[in-house]
């Protein structure tokens, strides 16, 4: 079944303001809105590790689950996509980082490694919430010092898990290889996306 037909009673909502997770979003000839609300995106220590990007997920849409319309005769019934997506290397989660130092580090630690990357994923609408996650390996070869504060420089990562965007500079020459879906580590699997809603709505 076409996604693109099942959606079309409804109004779709992007829970993000992450210009890639748009980017990927509208390359699915989906169209759709944006509406962010703050959330707290504190880490529960009885969560595991690879279930932190899943549930930050859940938790941005019950941030918004009950303004959510559904039935109204000047409405279309809406339907919220939230996500988010973390960094992993031996058991430690990678945030944003807050500056060029903690840019360094990370960027050190992920060199000549591998590491994951999970996006959690969360489909709600007033009345249902369904979430997933997808996670892909990533493998970078040794960056130099050179290169890491070159492209802490010019490209400025600070808004990125992990401290680097695979799209980016950094991703072009320093990912020698991926397993699994390379736009999950853009920050939104589609192609796993696109099954799920399928199914979500059928």
């Amino acid at each position: 079944m076409l996604l693109n037909h099942l959606l079309q009673h409804y109004k779709v909502i992007l829970g993000s303001q992450s210009p890639r997770r748009k980017q990927l979003l509208s390359s699915m000839d989906i169209e759709f809105e944006q509406r962010v609300k703050d959330v707290n995106e504190d880490i529960l220590p009885i969560w595991e590790t690879k279930e932190v990007a899943q549930k930050l997920a859940e938790r941005k849409a019950l941030a918004q689950q009950q303004e959510l319309k559904e039935n109204d005769t000047d409405f279309l019934n809406e339907i919220l996509i939230t996500s988010d997506t973390i960094v992993v290397i031996e058991d430690k989660i990678l945030n944003k980082p807050q500056n060029i130092i903690e840019a360094r580090e990370m960027l050190r630690l992920l060199s000549g490694k591998k590491h994951l990357v999970i996006t959690g994923v969360c489909i709600c609408t007033k009345s249902k919430l369904y979430s997933f996650l997808d996670e892909t390996e990533v493998f970078f070869k040794e960056l130099s010092q050179n290169e890491i504060d070159y492209y802490i420089q010019k490209y400025k990562p600070f808004d990125k898990a992990g401290s680097y965007g695979a799209q980016e500079w950094l991703g072009m020459i320093g990912v020698e290889r991926i397993n699994g879906s390379y736009f999950n580590v853009m920050g939104l699997p589609v192609q796993k996306l696109y099954e799920e809603w399928v199914n979500f709505l059928t």
